[in-house]
């Protein structure tokens, strides 16, 4: 399926896209096809595929797509769906920063509060170059193996009493701040990805997580669902989990052959 001129080269000016497809197959019917394009898409770098068996009756396989060409993921998605699959739900997305993210000068502040004085020239270096770490990795991620994968949409709420649009940008940040630090005891376990949608699909925002450990899914959402930014303003979609595999795998075990 060739691109016209109108979409080709379609990119974002930050960041990537990512569409989220959850399916149910005819089992029975054959999943070369299938297969094939996820194959010829992933062969241009740095589009990405993860496939993954859903558990439960939500779906029978799930597909995170992500590549700076929304013009190749949507020929993608349409040759998937001219397979034998039928598309259950979806998700449209693209990978940002937030804009609640560390400064330097909290950083300078962090330290001062600390009591580091003198030349703070190394300690604020090695900062720029974790937070340039950060940003590479929510704009332009590679993606890494595990063993499961969680997602979920969700949103701001704009009830009254708990609208997270009518606080000033400095109780928000300071809100995110507070919940960011309870994602970050999950480094190592847990990796998160937050997407954005506002404006292009009906939340607001995308989580993907994946680890190793299903019990660490669990236990991070329980635990964030604690933080304020969760408990007064988080309004969540559904849940849905799998186990991450294979393409091949994925379709034969949902019952294609």
């Amino acid at each position: 399926m060739a691109a016209d001129e109108q979409t080709q080269g379609v990119r974002p000016s930050e960041g990537w896209g990512v569409i989220h497809l959850f399916l149910r197959v005819d089992r029975g019917a054959p999943a070369d096809g299938l297969v094939e394009t996820i194959e010829r898409f992933t062969a241009v770098d740095p589009q990405q595929v993860v496939a993954f068996s859903v558990l439960g009756g939500k779906a029978e396989v799930g597909l995170m797509a992500l590549g700076p060409d929304l013009d190749a993921l949507d020929v993608f998605t349409k040759e998937i769906f001219a397979g034998p699959v039928e598309c259950l739900d979806s998700f449209v997305s693209f990978t940002e920063l937030s804009e609640y993210t560390t400064t330097e000068d909290d950083e300078r502040a962090r330290l001062a509060a600390e009591g580091v004085t003198g030349d703070l020239e190394p300690q604020l270096e090695a900062w720029r170059e974790r937070m340039a770490h950060y940003h590479q990795h929510r704009l332009y991620p590679r993606l890494p193996r595990r063993k499961a994968i969680c997602f979920y949409p969700m949103m701001k709420t704009r009830i009254p009493g708990a609208n997270w649009y009518s606080l000033s940008f400095e109780e928000r940040r300071e809100l995110m701040l507070g919940h960011g630090r309870v994602g970050r005891g999950y480094a190592g376990r847990v990796l998160q990805l937050i997407t954005g949608c506002t404006g292009i699909d009906d939340w607001e925002w995308g989580v993907t997580l994946l680890a190793d450990d299903p019990i660490d899914l669990k236990k991070i959402v329980y635990e964030m669902r604690f933080d304020e930014v969760s408990a007064v303003y988080g309004e969540f979609g559904p849940f849905w989990t799998g186990l991450v595999m294979d393409p091949a795998d994925a379709f034969r075990r949902a019952g294609l052959t």
